[in-house]
């Protein structure tokens, strides 16, 4: 049984219970003769609908912990009405060794990692629950691609400046991006918007490129001051971001067609300084993940990183004109990918329209994928890159 999932599946058992609906443990059929002893008149052949009952009993295993608690659209997990309205963040965390551990990752519903320059790859948390966060970091410089992934979500987007063509991006006026630093350089700069959320950390420590930090509060007001809105922008935000599988009914992929054992995943051709790689939990039903061999861990809750859910998305990607920086095609359709849940894998496709489009995941067959309820992480591999699954 999954851990994130373990309060809740007890309170809907206690629910099932209450309301009559649970399931009872299988008896013995009853015999002919039992059933002409045992009933004296009658009873019409049911007419009810297979199919019908089925969903009748996902509905009631649908209900709600708690009062005013709705699906999460970033995990599917019961979370407050209130926290679904508000913007998450979106934070640029490094993967270089001595950048570990960080505060804060762990409780990404969503993980990003991509490569950047000089074979590194970094990653993005998609964090909804961050307003009491007591530490956030350490926090790195931002790419435009990840710029694009965090309007997916509609998020905040937190970082430690960046190169001079991320600057295009953040001076747009949908794009709320807090910043510690000034972006670019030359005559191509844009100000560090929302610099005052932000501070080294031990205090009074000199600076470095580890030691940048931030927290829920200090976001909070400095939002506020910047008179970003804290609730999610009906206009541009779309909440049916993942097609996630019924908590009743979870996805896996036992029956998917070609589906495959994946038990082991190293992402070593991909990522190939960090070799991220993911090891299957069987008795948590969830995978671990590991930087250069060893777990990654979140010091905020000395927990190593998990997911129930993995995606990797072969992208289309190039050198900048500087043969320095890469770019990424963020927008694209049909590309290729793998999906990973419970120990299993799949191929899939996936594809974004627009930058507030939420990117799609599909089957070799063309339908949408059914993720689990938990945490996603998102590989996005340079196209020829694959990763290696045992």
């Amino acid at each position: 049984m999954k851990k994130r999932s373990l309060f809740l599946m007890f309170t809907l058992s206690a629910l099932l219970v209450i309301g009559g609906c649970g399931k009872t443990e299988d008896t013995e059929p009853l015999g002919p003769s039992d059933l002409a002893e045992s009933i004296e008149t009658p009873v019409s052949p049911s007419t009810e609908d297979p199919e019908e009952s089925k969903t009748d009993t996902n509905e009631v295993t649908d209900i709600p912990p708690e009062e005013g608690m709705v699906h999460s659209a970033i995990t599917n997990e019961w979370i407050d009405e209130e926290l679904a309205n508000q913007r998450p963040i979106a934070v640029m965390f490094p993967t270089d060794r001595n950048s570990q551990p960080q505060y804060g990752i762990g409780l990404a519903g969503v993980l990003y990692e991509c490569m950047e320059e000089g074979e590194m790859s970094r990653q993005m948390g998609i964090i909804e629950d961050w307003k009491d966060l007591e530490l956030i970091g350490n926090i790195r410089s931002c790419r435009d691609y990840y710029a694009y992934w965090s309007l997916e979500w509609d998020s905040f987007l937190v970082h430690w400046g960046g190169p001079f063509y991320l600057v295009d991006v953040v001076k747009r006026d949908d794009v709320h991006n807090l910043s510690a630093c000034s972006i670019g350089s030359g005559d191509i700069v844009a100000p560090a918007t929302g610099s005052s959320a932000f501070y080294r950390y031990p205090k009074g420590s000199e600076p470095t490129i580890h030691n940048g930090f931030t927290d829920g509060p200090k976001l909070a007001a400095t939002i506020e001051s910047l008179k970003y809105p804290m609730e999610h922008r009906e206009d541009l935000y779309q909440p049916d971001h993942f097609s996630f599988a019924p908590m009743s009914e979870e996805n896996t992929l036992e029956d998917a067609k070609d589906s495959f054992e994946a038990k082991e995943i190293s992402l070593a051709k991909i990522f190939t300084t960090t070799k991220t790689s993911f090891s299957y939990d069987e008795e948590a039903g969830v995978y671990k993940k590991y930087l250069y061999g060893s777990p990654q861990i979140d010091k905020l809750t000395g927990e190593q990183l998990t997911f129930e859910n993995i995606i990797i998305q072969d992208t289309y990607w190039e050198y900048r004109p500087d043969h320095k920086y890469l770019v990424f095609q963020v927008h694209d359709t049909g590309r290729s990918g793998y999906y990973f849940t419970n120990g299993r894998g799949i191929k899939i496709t996936w594809s974004k329209e627009s930058d507030y489009a939420p990117t799609k995941y599909y089957d070799m067959d063309g339908n949408e994928i059914k993720i689990n309820t938990g945490h996603t992480y998102i590989g996005v591999a340079q196209a020829g890159r694959e990763p290696i699954i045992k």
